[in-house]
């Protein structure tokens, strides 16, 4: 939650921006754009302010923010890592599937992005707790409420109806409570009229303010007033965006304004517009945020006359000019939404071109028992792809582990390592598992996941080539972050279970254009068993955070019968969620679908 907070704070400042360019457009075309157009621009506004709420998965726009994943990451950067595997016996062929390649993380949340959080909800409450009192008050006048008694004004009424051509039945009700008239209700919308406007004023005039908030209906303003609401809750922090919500109510009076002058002929026009300044001081903007009325202060009554002594009829030109300049300021901030969804922005999410593939459903549900995840399975015989979760399968999450396979591949393209020279000395440091406090070779370091060794594989490979080869080999979201010693644990480097699969087929069939015996070399050391005449290859993974396994990873692939099909499985929980864990099930999932038996590989 505390990264989302600060990313949505961030896009805040695009908001501050596309107000100003709404504020701009408004400006130079006001004699261009009706009424009507320039309330509609706020429409684009309030679906702009949904965006970051929305779980959009935007693909293929430029990385705008791609720098906020620096700030995403600025609290790992700190965090205490390590890793770890319990003893692999060559005589004992199931000892990588009991415990291999736990990975142990510590991550302290962000002080910051929590108070912000909190700050953020604490103003929501207290802007609900407002518009509930709020809607307490006008619920009171409304029970006291009583239906229209005054023949005159009721006979008046069902005149503007029929003028309007509006069949549905809209109830109206007299009150004292409310110093101007007003409609209510998102669903069933009343009208309620003041008590003293009925005694005091001319038919006429009170024709005029029947129009207006017929007008309201006619043109579901209440659904965007409820918008409105909503966005002033969420955004109670921006004043651009407050600024602009009290613009876009005007907009929307003086469009209602211009809809009733269009109905009017010769002096009745000018009519309206007294009853507007006659009127001004009685007819008050109520002070219920859940009503709309004819009312407003003096601010709004002044541009709203102004219009009314300005109006002309609009012309057909005119009318076609102002839809053009509104699509194309429609386009414009279109723009803005990669930069302002926040799956966009956290690139979290891989989109799998499923077009052309052939894609089987699996129902795994009982199989994962307690823990959430996913499984994923590539049989290139069939060039047939079955997933089991698909939402999960396409989700980024830390390599952990599996990544060493890389982080391997990329020290022996680089020379750091080489196939029969891949010794590395033992600083002395002790580890908390036996197993690493000795001298490595790729295959001990790969069977006994020993951290150290591909750390400092890293550190001799160096960021920038690292950098350059995960571009290369095309690897998740290929950021490395700032820590090279964690990236790929549970720090910046994120990949999908998906593009898990894609990218073994790619190292399988070296399509990354490195060396075959680097490539070879690899292979060799993720070799785990044999099964007849196929051979299963794979690595595992674990997460830990604060003291609990809560991710899982087995990825790999079977060559057998003369194909291969590749896999790849995560589980996900609050604990025991471990490499070993999704092994096992892994191999009873491909057990099931025929293709390996873990029986005859563990007495292999």
């Amino acid at each position: 939650m505390e990264d989302f907070i600060i990313r949505f704070l961030l896009c805040n400042v695009l908001f501050c921006v596309i107000v100003g360019i709404l504020l701009t457009v408004r400006r130079l075309l006001q004699n261009r754009l009706s009424a009507r157009m320039q309330y509609r621009l706020w429409f684009l506004l309030l679906g702009l302010l949904a965006v970051p709420f929305i779980p959009l998965r935007l693909v293929r726009f430029p990385p705008v923010f791609s720098w906020l994943t620096i700030l995403r990451n600025v609290s790992a950067a700190d965090q205490k890592t390590a890793a770890a595997a319990a003893a692999f016996s060559a005589s004992d062929a199931t000892a990588w599937m009991q415990d291999f390649g736990i990975t142990v993380s510590e991550k302290t949340p962000s002080g910051i992005g929590l108070a912000l959080c909190a700050i953020w909800l604490a103003g929501i409450a207290g802007m609900l707790v407002f518009l509930t009192k709020s809607a307490i008050r006008f619920h009171r006048i409304k029970k006291s409420a009583l239906p229209l008694q005054n023949s005159v004004v009721r006979s008046l009424y069902h005149d503007c109806l029929a003028e309007m051509h509006i069949t549905k039945k809209i109830p109206v009700y007299s009150t004292a409570f409310l110093t101007a008239p007003v409609i209510a209700g998102l669903l069933k919308p009343r009208i309620y009229l003041p008590v003293h406007l009925i005694s005091d004023c001319h038919t006429g005039d009170i024709r005029y303010m029947l129009l207006h908030e017929l007008q309201h209906y006619r043109h579901r303003d209440a659904f965007i007033h409820c918008a409105g609401n909503l966005a002033g809750v969420l955004y109670w922090f921006n004043p651009f965006i407050w600024y602009a919500l009290k613009e876009m109510k005007t907009d929307r009076e003086v469009a209602c304004d211009t809809s009733v002058l269009e109905m009017l002929e010769g002096n009745a026009c000018r009519d309206y517009g007294n009853t507007l300044i006659n009127f001004a001081e009685k007819i008050s903007h109520p002070a219920f945020p859940s009503v709309m009325g004819i009312g407003g202060n003096m601010a709004q009554m002044r541009k709203r006359i102004l219009n009314i002594a300005s109006y002309r009829p609009a012309p057909p030109r005119q009318k076609l000019y102002g839809s053009v300049s509104y699509a194309l300021t429609a386009v414009l901030l279109t723009g803005f939404i990669p930069a302002l969804s926040i799956q966009a922005v956290n690139h979290d999410h891989y989109s799998f071109r499923e077009q052309g593939k052939t894609i089987v459903d699996l129902d795994l549900h009982n199989s994962f028992a307690d823990n959430e995840g996913c499984f994923v399975l590539y049989d290139t015989d069939t060039d047939t792809w079955t997933i089991y979760h698909e939402e999960a399968a396409l989700t980024r999450i830390a390599p952990v582990s599996t990544y060493k396979i890389y982080s391997a591949l990329f020290a022996l393209e680089s020379g750091i390592i080489a196939p029969q020279q891949s010794l590395l000395s033992w600083d002395g440091q002790h580890c908390r598992y036996d197993l690493w406090n000795a001298d490595q070779t790729l295959e001990s370091a790969m069977q006994h996941s020993v951290t150290w060794y591909f750390q400092e594989l890293d550190r001799r490979t160096g960021p920038a080539a690292i950098r350059d080869y995960l571009h290369q080999a095309g690897y998740g979201n290929q950021n490395m972050g700032g820590d090279l010693s964690s990236y790929w644990i549970d720090s910046s480097l994120k990949i999908s279970p998906v593009e898990q699969v894609e990218l073994l087929q790619k190292f399988h069939d070296n399509q990354f254009g490195f060396s075959q015996e680097a490539v070879d070399a690899v292979k060799n050391a993720i070799r785990l068993s044999t099964d007849g005449d196929g051979v299963l290859y794979g690595k595992t993974g674990t997460q830990e955070v604060n003291g609990q396994n809560v991710s899982g990873w087995f990825i790999g692939y079977i060559e057998k019968g003369g194909h291969t099909c590749f896999f790849a499985t995560n589980i996900q929980g609050q604990k025991n969620a471990t490499g070993p864990a999704a092994a096992r099930l892994t191999l009873t999932i491909l057990s099931d679908l025929g293709y390996w038996n873990p029986v005859r590989a563990a007495d292999a």
